[in-house]
């Protein structure tokens, strides 16, 4: 049995991993899919002083308190930063790591240094009435439609999990200065459904343990733990 810690992205919530989780325990796994502070359950948490180490906190929290080993920690989207800095702060309980159409930082990196993009939010957030609050994008037209969501249906249970994003989350950079966390393996799931002029960071040929470089694909948009559970769970108990 492996233990499956998985870490939703800015404005979800845990909640995002509901069809995956039932295929994961039916292969005889534990499945963690807590919600970080300010999102689902823990919205009303939400504040400016929520940040990037407050994420952090809450997974190294709860994996110390469950005194979990041997983890698949799985970061989607911006949670790819609190990942990085988990492994970093409890690098001997982390069998490895899955960046799921992930920020991948280095040490001392903001969102907007993984993302460029992301300094528009922080702007927007900043000159508004509430001067912290992220809200989530608007739904595009398909295929990029809500989070690359685009069936009706789903995107309408998706909106009743989402939440605004509280913008220190973005400002606050990673640190990665354990050295026994570069020796965990990686493997990067790549969502190749992607919004016009979207450009992703490369993935280095060579992982930081020395390691060739695992990239897999997944032929939908950014959420597909909602459009293609099941593709998702198959690479996810390739790595059990």
């Amino acid at each position: 049995m492996s233990t499956f810690l998985l870490v939703h992205g800015a404005w979800h919530s845990g909640r995002c991993w509901e069809r995956v989780v039932p295929l994961l325990t039916a292969a005889g796994h534990r499945v963690l899919t807590p919600s970080l502070t300010g999102y689902g359950d823990k919205a009303h948490l939400a504040g400016p002083d929520v940040g990037l180490d407050t994420h952090v906190d809450d997974i190294v929290t709860l994996i110390t308190e469950e005194d979990l080993t041997e983890v698949t920690l799985v970061g989607h989207s911006y949670a790819g930063l609190v990942v990085s800095s988990v492994a970093n702060d409890v690098p001997d309980r982390i069998a490895q790591l899955v960046y799921l159409d992930a920020m991948v930082p280095e040490d001392g990196e903001t969102a907007v240094d993984v993302m460029p993009v992301t300094q528009h939010l922080i702007d927007l957030a900043l000159r508004s009435e509430s001067g912290w609050r992220v809200p989530p994008p608007p739904e595009m037209p398909p295929p990029a439609g809500l989070f690359g969501v685009s069936d009706p249906n789903d995107v309408a249970w998706l909106r009743t999990m989402l939440s605004d994003q509280p913008v220190h989350c973005l400002r606050q950079p990673v640190r990665l200065n354990e050295p026994a966390a570069r020796r965990i393996p990686r493997t990067h799931i790549h969502c190749t459904v992607l919004p016009e002029g979207f450009v992703r960071r490369p993935v280095p040929a060579i992982q930081p343990n020395g390691a060739p470089a695992q990239v897999w694909e997944l032929a939908t948009g950014h959420d597909c733990m909602i459009t293609t559970p099941a593709a998702l769970t198959d690479l996810l108990l390739r790595l059990g």
